[in-house]
């Protein structure tokens, strides 16, 4: 029976394979195409024995082979490639079967990095082979459509238990995941479930408490700064006095799931630039927007990513979000005090994204630049979550939605940046998370034609691509959409959670438009 003390005792396991050279030499050799696939190893024997052996063989055996080594001592995670081999079934009726392969169990306790889960949930697909906290919000829309409730609740339930045993809600349920965590969506998945729950109060006070603990998570270290000491961690004190929220990773060390491509990137930096070249780099996994023309200087290079020094409007926008459950679910559990305070807590927010991050030359909401104290030019669809999350104001909206229309949209969605870099969160490539904020967003201030226009060229892409392919992806390029999506450190995934949801959830927004 797993326990926790055994859970933490093979936590531990894992670290201690990653710090070690038996790690770094299969990282740096590049043993194997994806460094994610080693981070996933589950050792045959203890750890300890294992790294005895390696040191025994390195020395002794002749033209000592690493690949051979690993998968004698080493049970490697496997990968298949997911798609229809049915082509007469259409893109819905793939999804309702993607479900039932992406789903998987309660997890068993094994010598490795996965962090078990005591409940069901969905892994988004491909080489992503645990949960993942934001993707998990956009894959609960389809599975909601798909009448499994219970499995969006199980979810829940998941993260909070992660939340309980390590403070925070991690990125995914991996041991190197868990000095970051994602883009806050506690609070939507809560609210996704809750119609459906007969006794509401129950519900509600546990949720509560773990979306207060995210809250505390993200606001660490607020009531130490000051006039001259502004930032800590992940919250920052701007100079009105109000508080705003960035990305961060409390580790500043290569990322064991990416280890060669951190150390490559680094090889040329001093010790102090590597430290924070580790941590920005991290932290743009915490972001979900992993890599983007957002965190990084005009020259687009990686090993100059700054993403620590950006004050992101999405984040800011979930966060006051939050404020806002917060405030509205302690009032329906009764707890006025409480209720006003993240009513407070949500205006003052309100008012300095307005102040800092809204841009009336551009009609649009921006990023901003902690070293230069202005807006960034990089003008992203993070830009549309005051949309979603009711913070603009009429006219900003009827300013945004031109722009949306005018810079973003393309025949087969929307663009996620106006940059070209390379980067798979940038131009020409589409994701359905952002087109999910963007047209609900639009549809919260009526801009209903705008949103099924976005919606219908959205969903053409994702069943022509299916209709050539019998798979689901990742991310599409919205701009030559028989294109396979590139960019980023791996390859376009195939599966895959994010997208079902949303095209399910979009699926039915077309059936029954609002009124």
């Amino acid at each position: 029976m797993k326990t926790a003390n055994n859970t933490s005792s093979y936590t531990h396991e894992s670290q201690q394979l990653f710090a070690s050279e038996l790690f770094k030499a299969v990282q740096m050799a590049n043993v194997f195409n994806d460094s994610k696939t080693f981070a996933d190893a589950t050792p045959k024997l203890s750890l300890k024995k294992i790294l005895e052996q390696y040191e025994i063989d390195k020395r002794n055996i002749p033209n000592f082979n690493l690949l051979e080594f690993v998968q004698e001592y080493f049970l490697l995670p496997q990968q298949s490639e997911i798609f229809a081999n049915e082509r007469h079934i259409d893109v819905q009726q793939h999804i309702q079967h993607l479900w039932q392969l992406l789903e998987k169990p309660a997890d068993n306790l094994e010598a490795n990095s996965l962090l078990p889960l005591k409940s069901s949930y969905i892994v988004p697909g491909g080489r992503f082979r645990e949960i993942y906290y934001w993707d998990s919000y956009f894959s609960a829309l389809g599975l909601i459509q798909s009448n499994n409730v219970q499995l969006v609740e199980s979810m829940i339930n998941n993260f909070i238990d992660l939340q309980t045993q390590y403070g925070c809600i991690p990125n995914g349920n991996r041991s190197y995941y868990l000095s970051r965590s994602q883009p806050p969506v506690l609070a939507l998945l809560v609210d996704l479930v809750l119609p459906y729950k007969q006794d509401k109060p129950k519900f509600l006070t546990k949720a509560v408490k773990a979306i207060e603990t995210e809250y505390q998570f993200w606001m660490l270290g607020c009531d130490s700064l000051s006039d001259t000491h502004t930032e800590h961690a992940r919250v920052v004190r701007m100079s009105d006095g109000s508080l705003l929220n960035r990305y961060w990773d409390n580790d500043a060390t290569p990322r064991p799931e990416s280890y060669s491509e951190d150390m490559e990137l680094a090889k040329d930096l001093s010790a102090q630039d590597k430290s924070n070249f580790y941590r920005n780099i991290r932290a743009a996994c915490e972001s979900g927007w992993d890599f983007s023309a957002r965190w990084l200087t005009s020259t687009h290079t990686l090993s100059a990513i700054r993403t620590t020094r950006v004050l992101p409007i999405d984040l800011n926008c979930l966060l006051y979000q939050q404020e806002c459950l917060l405030a509205k679910y302690y009032a329906m559990l009764g707890n006025d005090d409480a209720s006003l305070r993240y009513t407070s807590k949500s205006q003052q927010r309100k008012s300095a994204i307005q102040r800092y991050m809204w841009s009336e030359k551009e009609g649009f909401f921006l990023d901003y630049d902690l070293d230069v104290k202005a807006q960034s030019p990089v003008k992203s669809l993070a830009g549309t979550l005051p949309l979603f999350v009711e913070l603009a104001d009429e006219a900003q909206a009827d300013r945004m939605a031109q722009v949306i229309e005018k810079d973003f949209l393309k025949s087969g969605g929307l663009v996620t940046t106006l940059v070209e870099s390379q980067q798979q969160w940038d131009a020409p490539n589409g994701w359905a998370p952002l087109h999910w904020f963007a047209v609900q967003g639009l549809m919260q201030y009526q801009n209903q034609t705008l949103a099924n226009t976005i919606m219908q060229r959205w969903q053409q892409t994702i069943e022509q691509y299916f209709d050539s392919t019998g798979k689901i992806m990742e991310k599409y390029d919205v701009c030559q959409q028989s294109n396979k999506a590139g960019g980023g450190e791996y390859d376009v995934q195939e599966g895959f959670g994010w997208t079902n949801g949303v095209y399910q959830a979009f699926l039915s927004a077309l059936e029954s438009p609002r009124q």
